[in-house]
């Protein structure tokens, strides 16, 4: 059984990342998506409200589970049976980063990540952007699901 992490901040969830969803749970027989904490990230929502969004995002999937991490992702994935890594890339700056990320990954524990490019009508969405754009009265609806811009708009 091959079984993968699609990790995140998720901070929100947005269309993008249904995208990378959709299509990891296509490939692998077990997608675990897991939200982390991340100290260099400002977020706008609290973890158990990103499990909740992520949640109802990955309900028509049933392959797909709902996960959380502090500390080091190859742990978690260690700790969870997970050899694969998942990672959208929106651009080649997003490459460089997490090039080097897979590279130690896989040099510290073996877990090997897995690139899918964002399709790209999703190239340029950003959670950083939506928050951004959202904070100052712009539309952001078709940047992420119904669920989710309710619970932006409600909590801005």
């Amino acid at each position: 059984m091959s079984r993968a992490v699609f990790p995140g901040t998720f901070d929100p969830p947005t269309v993008g990342h249904l995208d990378i969803v959709t299509r990891a749970a296509a490939a692998f027989d077990e997608l675990i998506v897991a939200t982390g904490v991340n100290q260099s990230k400002n977020r706008l929502f609290g973890p158990q409200e990103r499990i909740e969004m992520l949640t109802e995002l990955v309900e028509p999937f049933p392959n797909v589970r709902i996960g959380s991490f502090e500390g080091l992702l190859v742990d978690y994935c260690r700790a969870e049976g997970a050899g694969v890594i998942v990672k959208g890339l929106r651009s080649a700056a997003d490459y460089d980063y997490e090039l080097q990320m897979a590279q130690l990954n896989r040099r510290m524990t073996g877990v090997d990540t897995v690139f899918l490019p964002t399709a790209p009508e999703h190239a340029f969405i950003s959670s950083s952007w939506v928050k951004e754009i959202a904070r100052l009265g712009g539309d952001v609806s078709t940047f992420v699901t119904p669920a989710v811009h309710t619970r932006l708009l409600n909590t801005l």
